[in-house]
């Protein structure tokens, strides 16, 4: 069964051809870094303006490397929540018209499962595992029972890790988008030059697998100087280096408790944050677990793995029908439970 998957949430234009949820036939991505590069952060207008003038040959392109036609698909697939509302709705509009017009099935996928299955495109992968989900928008600590079951232990009590990174980046203007540049940059900086703080919250079972990175982006933006290590230099390098370090602790601390406390030795990465060397280095270092990341060309926001998710929609008889809408938030998650509502039903 070959699905075509179209990915539209934020500012990359995706389009990828995926057969039996497994091999990848074609995947295309058009960035809009550059367009969004001067404002050192995504103008969503500007964002859903481009996914307008690029998702037709973006589609085109995925077919035409493929070798296929459009009536050679088995099912279209688009995302639908979450992400910028007027991103998501040029590439849902457009694959849920694309199915229309050839009579082909339709599957709305959430954003955060398809980061989630990525690993799967390139892995043989059992269920039950320890998911950690981080991107620009989220840092979820999950015990992923199936492709779209995610029963979330934890998660991010104010800024999600992407976040924080893009806003350390842009104080110090060092670039744009701000994970990319800071992992950079650390290669040549010293990570223990600033003891940077790492947050306490342990009060009840509530926050034992949360996380938090609001007060570690105000001590690296307002507050570097308090925590440089005595014979340190202040440079960019060593900023960048600590802030990546303390920021990779942090989730990796939350991480594995809930590898303590569940008795799983399987972890699987997601998201854009999951291309992170530093993160790698330091799961790489429990040899006691089997850490699984997606390649690096699967970290970020891609249709191969929205094509990957649909496929066993299908495969279990789910469509969706052509009044599905787009939706910029998913409902609030709740600790302990599978959250289908947040991310299974569509």
């Amino acid at each position: 069964m070959k699905v075509l998957g179209i990915e539209s949430s934020c500012d990359e234009t995706a389009c990828a051809i995926v057969e039996d949820g497994k091999k990848i036939i074609s995947n295309v991505v058009a960035t809009q870094i550059p367009f969004h590069q001067v404002y050192k952060g995504v103008v969503p207008e500007i964002a859903s303006r481009k996914h307008a003038e690029w998702i037709l040959p973006v589609v085109r392109q995925a077919l035409k490397e493929a070798d296929m036609k459009l009536d050679d698909v088995d099912a279209v697939a688009a995302t639908n929540r979450p992400g910028l509302m007027g991103s998501l709705l040029v590439g849902l509009t457009f694959g849920k018209t694309l199915a229309w017009s050839v009579g082909k099935p339709f599957i709305a996928v959430n954003h955060m499962l398809g980061h989630m299955y990525a690993a799967h495109l390139a892995n043989d992968i059992a269920y039950p595992y320890l998911g950690l989900l981080v991107s620009g928008g989220h840092s979820i600590i999950a015990k992923v029972n199936g492709f779209d079951d995610l029963e979330v232990l934890g998660t991010t009590i104010d800024d999600s890790v992407g976040e924080a990174f893009d806003k350390v980046s842009k104080f110090y203007g060092l670039g744009y988008p701000g994970g990319v540049v800071i992992d950079r940059l650390s290669q040549n900086g010293d990570p223990k030059a600033f003891n940077f703080p790492i947050p306490k919250l342990d009060k009840g079972d509530d926050h034992r697998y949360d996380v938090s990175f609001s007060g570690l982006k105000t001590a690296v933006i307002h507050q570097a100087d308090m925590f440089l290590r005595k014979g340190c230099e202040k440079t960019n390098e060593n900023i960048c280096a600590s802030f990546q370090e303390t920021a990779c602790k942090i989730l990796t601390s939350r991480l594995f408790r809930a590898v303590e406390d569940t008795g799983l030795t399987t972890v699987v990465a997601g998201g854009g944050v999951a291309a992170n060397s530093r993160l790698r280095a330091l799961l790489a270092e429990r040899k006691d677990l089997n850490c699984i990341f997606p390649p690096l060309k699967l970290c970020g926001d891609n249709g191969a793995m929205i094509a990957g998710v649909a496929y066993h929609f299908l495969k279990r008889g789910d469509r969706s029908g052509m009044d599905t809408t787009a939706c910029a938030r998913i409902p609030q998650f709740k600790r302990g439970l599978a959250n289908l509502e947040s991310f299974g039903r569509r």
